[in-house]
């Protein structure tokens, strides 16, 4: 028996279905039309909001900064870095030609004076006149390298290039603080060049033409910044108030010049003149030794000068190497740079303060707490002692005071 079953399925009704069609845009056209909507949706809702129905238009704000002058202060932010870096270089260099030139004249001096003192107590023979050639033009060669070397002053061209390395840092700082906090200009774009040219003239790092002089007769502090310009308006949202500035702290500014001047900077200048005279006197007595020992190792051995010449070719090599390691060992030239260069600090602050206080106008000045607190922070001083300086300076007058500075 064969069984049969029937399964009827219902039928499917057909329509026709409507297929989604695929965008033709690519993404990225997606992506930016989609941007464009909502920032023009963002900007319509800006623009009708109560705040801004002064204006169609977005206005910038008054704190917005040009963005060349942005860039421009960046590329000068750029230019001093570099040079810091070429500075500290260089500075290493010469700290090293400083070095090895004083080691290798010592040593060609007591070379030829130990050669002196041998050709002198042998017999005239062809091998001792070797010996006394050999000393003589090692004395000669010494001579001119010590001519050469105190004429340059290694270490005080040292001691330049650490100061110029010292101050593009602080610049660099100043310009970047500018950026950061500031609403930098035109005028501080060429603020800038300024300071970054006149360290560039106070410190050259040629040594042909332009390298300073080592050995000035009037010694004057080192000038490394530009003249002090008129300071531009501040902006004080239309109060009108003293700047942080008020009579007291005008008279103690006064005050602190006078003393900057009377005691700390005409002291720096005094013993800068003490230490160029001794560099001086160290730079001619050096090579004059050297020179007096190759006439006497010359003449040592010989039949009339014999004993006196070989005493000064040998006594006068020995000096000429005391003489050389005091003048470059010591670093007579960085001290007489150093002592330079804190006179120009001084002056420096000086002109500072006398720029702020003869600008009739207190909204130019730059903020009188602000600057009180960098005077105190440049000098090593609290606020307190500041204070106190300037009050005992006016009831003890010029002979009591005490140095304005206390942090070297």
């Amino acid at each position: 028996m064969v069984i049969t079953a029937t399964i009827s399925l219902p039928k499917l009704r057909t329509s026709n279905l409507s297929q989604p069609k695929l965008p033709t845009r690519g993404l990225v056209e997606e992506l930016a039309l989609s941007s464009a909507t909502t920032t023009k949706t963002y900007l319509e809702r800006q623009s009708n909001s109560p705040k801004n129905n002064t204006s169609p238009r977005l206005q910038p704000q008054a704190n917005d900064s040009d963005p060349m002058v942005i860039a421009k202060l960046y590329a000068i932010m750029e230019a001093v870095a570099d040079r810091v870096e070429m500075h500290k270089n260089i500075g290493e260099q010469r700290n090293n030609w400083n070095s090895l030139l004083l080691t290798s004249i010592n040593a060609i001096t007591l070379a030829a004076a130990t050669m002196t003192g041998i050709a002198a107590t042998s017999s005239i023979s062809a091998p001792m006149m070797a010996v006394k050639t050999a000393s003589t033009l090692m004395y000669l060669s010494a001579t001119g390298m010590l001519l050469i070397m105190n004429k340059l002053q290694p270490s005080q061209l040292v001691e330049e290039q650490r100061n110029a390395s010292r101050l593009f840092k602080q610049l660099l700082g100043q310009i970047h603080t500018l950026v950061s906090i500031g609403n930098p200009t035109v005028v501080d774009v060429k603020e800038a060049m300024e300071k970054v040219l006149a360290l560039d003239r106070a410190y050259p790092l040629p040594l042909i033409g332009v390298m300073l002089e080592k050995f000035p007769s009037a010694v004057e502090p080192a000038v490394w910044w530009p003249q002090q310009r008129r300071r531009k308006m501040k902006g004080n949202n239309g109060k009108m108030d003293w700047n942080g500035w008020n009579g007291k702290l005008e008279e103690e500014m006064r005050e602190l010049v006078g003393i900057m001047e009377r005691k700390d900077k005409a002291d720096y200048l005094r013993l800068a003149e003490k230490a160029v005279k001794l560099n001086k006197a160290l730079a001619l007595a050096g090579p004059l030794l050297t020179g007096l020992a190759a006439v006497g190792s010359a003449f040592a051995g010989s039949s009339s000068l014999g004993a006196w010449a070989a005493m000064l070719g040998v006594v006068g090599g020995a000096l000429a190497s005391i003489v050389n390691t005091v003048e470059h060992g010591g670093q007579v030239g960085m001290v007489f740079e150093m002592y330079r260069s804190n006179a120009g600090f001084f002056r420096l602050m000086e002109e500072s303060v006398e720029s702020n206080l003869n600008e009739s106008d207190v909204g130019r000045r730059e903020n009188g707490e602000l600057f009180e607190m960098k005077v105190a922070l440049q000098l090593g001083r609290s606020l307190s002692e500041l204070r106190d300086l300037a009050a005992s300076s006016s009831r003890k007058g010029e002979t009591d005071e005490e140095f304005a500075n206390k942090l070297f």
